[in-house]
């Protein structure tokens, strides 16, 4: 009995090899816009030159091979769980058994977006970013993440605090920092409070030592050509990035599936789409039961990929679903010159700083991508 995936990112990959790891050898096909795996973590070192478009897209092909995947260049448009079909734009897709793994999207509403950078949306704006700022000879970088309103944690704020560190050590290493004015805006009045409170102190002592402005706290109304307009007032800025908060997928709204206040699929603690027992999701897309500071990053998509995985093989053998995944935000805040790690369950957490975790960063990449090259 085959088992369908949609989505060629972190969370979909981990569950092929979870899934061929525990001894499924039917047929998994998989639909998704382009045969690869594009490594958004590390979009961070694009501004330095330490990354290229071709180091950071691995294709997929002899993934695909060696885990005997049938793979569907398509977009999916629509799903519709009553007569279990996926619908794109030329084609339509029958399936038994369904893991949804296509990642979320941002919201994209505030007045004037479309003038800003989200790095986190690919190669282009963050190449385009970093071209703008080899060009400058001064002037004000601004920086920022909002959220979803209605999801706490449609969020994904570490990127910027990495760039923001990266770029602030890179202008210092070029020797010209001192012609460049730094802002960091947000509004909540603590930015990065899902890592901890320790953590979150940690992160704004940095901002406060690196002589880095902030404004915080006061809700986002818009942006404008050099320009953020927030209900604080508005702030100047020759070159503005920002990460917006996060949904789920377009076509979910109309898909029948139980959707969460913030626009996100619903799951339950087995990773299964409550109502249909033989829809599974991981990843950016849903909305699952846990802590508000659970995060929307890899390693949870990857965690709830190896439970998905799990208890689809479960449901199909007729068995009960009983897998479910640690919450657990671990994430290297990297500054270019070192890194932060942070750590959070919801027993503990700690937050440290050190020359080896910017290299640690490094390493963990080449080693994860190994996997699928």
């Amino acid at each position: 009995m085959a088992i369908t995936i949609i989505g060629a990112g972190f969370a979909a990959l981990t569950a092929i090899k979870s899934l061929r790891k525990q001894g499924y050898q039917d047929d998994i096909n998989l639909i998704a816009p382009t045969p690869e795996l594009f490594y958004y973590p590390s979009l961070i070192w694009v501004p330095a030159g330490l990354r290229t478009k071709a180091a950071l897209t691995v294709p997929l092909d002899n993934f695909f091979k060696r885990q005997q995947v049938n793979y569907f260049q398509d977009s999916v448009t629509a799903l519709d769980p009553q007569t279990q079909r996926i619908q794109t734009p030329n084609n339509e897709y029958s399936y038994k058994y369904l893991l949804i793994a296509s990642g979320g999207r941002f919201i994209k509403k505030l007045p004037g977006i479309e003038q800003i950078y989200t790095p986190c949306e690919g190669w282009a704006p963050t190449k385009a970013f970093s071209d703008a700022l080899s060009s400058m000879h001064g002037g004000t970088l601004a920086f920022g993440f909002g959220g979803n309103p209605n999801e706490p944690s449609g969020m994904r704020g570490g990127p910027i605090f990495e760039f923001l560190f990266g770029i602030d050590t890179l202008l210092r290493q070029q020797k010209r920092r001192h012609k460049f004015d730094l802002l960091f805006f947000s509004p909540a009045p603590q930015p990065g409070k899902r890592m901890g409170e320790k953590a979150v102190q940690g992160l704004l002592q940095e901002i406060q030592r690196r002589g880095i402005r902030t404004h915080l706290g006061h809700a986002m109304k818009g942006f404008e050509a050099n320009k953020i307009i927030t209900e604080g007032g508005e702030q100047e800025a020759d070159l503005i990035m920002f990460m917006p908060g996060l949904t789920g997928p377009a076509w979910a709204a109309n898909s029948g599936l139980p959707l969460s206040p913030g626009g996100f699929i619903q799951a339950d603690e087995y990773c299964r789409v409550p109502g249909f027992e033989q829809i599974f999701i991981a990843g950016d897309s849903g909305s699952f039961p846990g802590p508000d500071w659970m995060p929307k990053q890899a390693h949870m998509a990857d965690l709830q990929a190896e439970a998905a995985a799990k208890n689809l093989l479960a449901v199909m053998r007729g068995a009960p679903a009983q897998a479910t995944f640690k919450v657990e935000l671990i994430c290297i805040v990297d500054t270019l010159s070192d890194g932060i790690m942070v750590y959070r369950t919801p027993e503990k957490g700690w937050h440290f700083k050190s020359l080896f975790f910017h290299w640690a960063k490094r390493l963990f990449e080449w080693k994860y991508l190994r996997a699928y090259r």
